[in-house]
């Protein structure tokens, strides 16, 4: 049996750092919260990396999968413990933040496109029943924090190339002046993708200010915006196929002309994203109490051609080859944290309520006009939505001796409300409610300094 190092040994030991995590909506040591949750540091983020996918990151993360298609027209798609794998396209039982900023939007649906990795400095990655106290979601929680400006002036510039027509050029000045730190960041990156039609272009751009109006308060205010124009969607493609060539794609056995097409070739499949987004967060503490309020507004513009015949959109109910929308979004968050000595341990109570809304201005294309396929033809769909959430929670937790104890409740609530507008093929307007009331229990036994044991249960809510 190995004994024990001397009192030297041990002191000549380097110090293991110590990781803060916020996920639980409480600072914690990650080693002594009762739930599964990773840190992704700037140096996995960053060190020989594009940083153009979230993938590249999040990839050696446990009970995550995150599926990179090389496909910039659908978006990754990632999965926690199974959830979330049922999303066609973008990101949805898994809620992202940027910042402490809603990434997600109000019906669950969140694209991690809009993730600045340039500036990141950590991502914190919340798995399971604990992620229940973030609302419509019921896989997990991806948080991305982004570096604050400090110290002297810096630009820096990165340039990055591949295969395939492949590369990034970065750009990005911080420091701090007058008390405010400050970041900007813009990037390009394209690619002529490594299949047949698949190529791509990604601007995105990154502003963030920090300033301390007192001692005790803070005041963080971010900016970004995501440009995508024309990218490419080369489709899936048979095994057949793959095997074949796998830089292919699948042939369009009715094309007419000859030698036929692909159905990415024939229809010009591709989708153009406009994002913006900005929001702030002002954080005031009263000793070891705390208030915080944050609101965040934003913009996103999508249209999407896609490779439907003209049988398929022949049905009158069908909404055409060409989604079309505008989306305004916003929302707002109101957290008080209080902490007491209780019983010999410190009792910690994190209360808020959570507000969210956006408004799609919808339409719908047939996706020919005449015998020509990939243009914007006859309406075939035209309808305002509008989606709010309203969630109060309140979670607290009691740390004493060997025990943390956690407890939370949170009520999620979504309205769904739909102006139909095109009535050629009937009114189809409607609204819907859903509600859902998500509890959550956890407890942690420190049985050494190097080992925890912990359980934890609870109920998720997903639209």
């Amino acid at each position: 049996m190995a004994g024990a190092p001397s009192p030297a040994a041990a002191s000549d030991a380097a110090p293991v750092p110590v990781v803060v995590v916020t996920g639980s909506r409480i600072e914690h040591d990650s080693h002594d919260f009762p739930a599964a949750i990773d840190v992704v540091d700037a140096a996995r983020i960053g060190n020989a990396q594009l940083r153009v996918n979230a993938s590249e990151a999040l990839v050696a993360v446990p009970g995550l999968v995150v599926l990179n298609r090389q496909n910039y027209a659908q978006d990754l798609q990632i999965s926690s413990r199974g959830f979330g794998a049922r999303s066609a396209f973008g990101v949805r039982g898994v809620r992202l933040i940027a910042d402490g900023i809603p990434a997600s939007m109000p019906d669950g649906q969140g694209q991690a496109a809009t993730f600045n990795l340039d500036m990141a400095e950590r991502i914190e990655v919340l798995r399971g029943p604990f992620s229940a106290l973030y609302g419509n979601h019921s896989g997990g929680v991806v948080q991305l924090f982004t570096r604050d400006g400090q110290g002297r002036p810096t630009v820096e510039t990165t340039v990055s190339g591949g295969s395939d027509g492949t590369y990034k050029v970065d750009l990005n000045a911080q420091g701090e002046a007058a008390g405010i730190g400050y970041v900007v960041d813009a990037s390009r990156f394209g690619t002529d993708g490594y299949r047949e039609h698949s190529a791509a272009r990604r601007d995105q751009g990154f502003a963030k200010l920090t300033t301390r109006p007192s001692a005790t308060s803070r005041l963080t205010i971010t900016a970004s915006s995501l440009a995508q124009d024309d990218t490419q969607d080369p489709l899936g493609v048979t095994w057949n196929t793959f095997q074949r060539d796998p830089r292919a794609g699948e042939i369009d056995a009715t094309d007419t002309q000859v030698p036929n097409r692909t159905l990415a070739e024939r229809y010009d499949t591709r989708k153009s994203i406009d994002h913006q987004q900005g929001g702030a967060a002002f954080e005031q503490r009263f000793g070891e109490d705390r208030l915080r309020v944050m609101a965040y507004v934003g913009k996103r513009q999508v249209i999407q051609y896609q490779a439907f015949s003209r049988a398929f959109q022949a049905p009158p109910t069908h909404s055409g080859g060409v989604v079309d929308f505008d989306r305004d979004f916003y929302g707002l968050e109101l957290q008080w944290m209080t902490v007491r000595e209780l019983a010999g341990g410190k009792l910690s109570t994190t209360a808020g309520i959570e507000y969210g809304r956006s408004v799609d201005d919808r339409q719908g294309y047939e996706n020919f006009a005449g015998s020509q396929f990939g243009v914007k033809g006859a309406l075939r769909r035209n309808e305002k939505d509008k989606l709010s959430n309203l969630d109060p929670y309140v979670q607290t937790e009691w740390a004493g001796g060997p025990w943390v104890l956690t407890a939370g409740l949170r009520r999620s609530s979504l309205k769904v409300d739909v102006d139909d507008r095109f009535l050629a093929n009937g009114n189809d307007s409607g609204s819907a409610d859903y509600s859902r009331v998500t509890p959550v229990l956890g407890a942690l036994y420190k049985v050494s300094d190097k080992l925890n044991v912990y359980a934890s249960a609870a109920r998720g809510f997903e639209t």
